[in-house]
């Protein structure tokens, strides 16, 4: 993350993310596949790292093997314009874009429910002592039971979240960047799903 000003002095939270090229690999098809999608693989991988399957699957769109290979579903009346071999990258996005970043944000492992829920915890008074992080009761005495869905410690983070609504700054072509207003999720390198509205 970064911060940027804009001409009126205004300081600007961004994150630079790296849009780096995608290519068509496969265009499935409702008669074929039995649904419509468009394939496509992002960050080239040795070929060397790659079972021979996926090399089969490579070379019909060119050969150049890939590290990451998702699927974008498309609606099944649409007819994809898009070819195999078609290259896309961050010059696909303008300045003033609105987009929805999708991505697995950062494990935090197995935490309490003041970090994990926003929990007040105990007062440090009246006779309690060693519990002001604690969650306090979790049941009531008449059903004699603990309610589902009851808010306890747990596992939080590594989990995929969208961020709505971002707007692009600025775009890089030649260093394939884009600049995007506030944060997205996950760490440095995590991959990122980019969605125009």
């Amino acid at each position: 993350m970064t911060q940027i000003f804009d001409e009126n002095g205004n300081v600007l939270v961004a994150t630079v993310v790296s849009a780096g090229p995608l290519k068509v690999l496969q265009i499935k098809t409702k008669e074929i596949d039995g649904y419509t999608a468009v394939q496509v693989g992002s960050l080239e991988q040795k070929e060397s790292r790659i079972k021979k399957a996926q090399k089969g699957h490579f070379q019909k769109s060119g050969g150049t093997p890939f590290k990451y290979v998702r699927e974008f579903r498309i609606s099944d009346d649409i007819t994809p314009d898009v070819k195999i071999g078609d290259s896309y990258d961050a010059s696909v996005f303008s300045s003033g874009d609105i987009i929805t970043v999708s991505g697995i944000t950062k494990g935090k492992g197995f935490q309490g429910v003041v970090k994990r829920h926003g929990f007040s915890g105990g007062p440090r008074t009246h006779g309690q002592k060693h519990s002001e992080r604690e969650g306090g009761s979790i049941g009531a005495k008449g059903p004699q039971r603990v309610f589902k869905k009851r808010k306890m410690p747990g596992r939080m983070g590594s989990d995929r979240i969208s961020v709505k609504n971002l707007k692009i700054i600025a775009v890089n072509p030649e260093k394939k960047q884009l600049l995007v207003s506030g944060a997205v999720p996950g760490r440095r390198g995590t991959l990122l799903e980019i969605k125009g509205i």
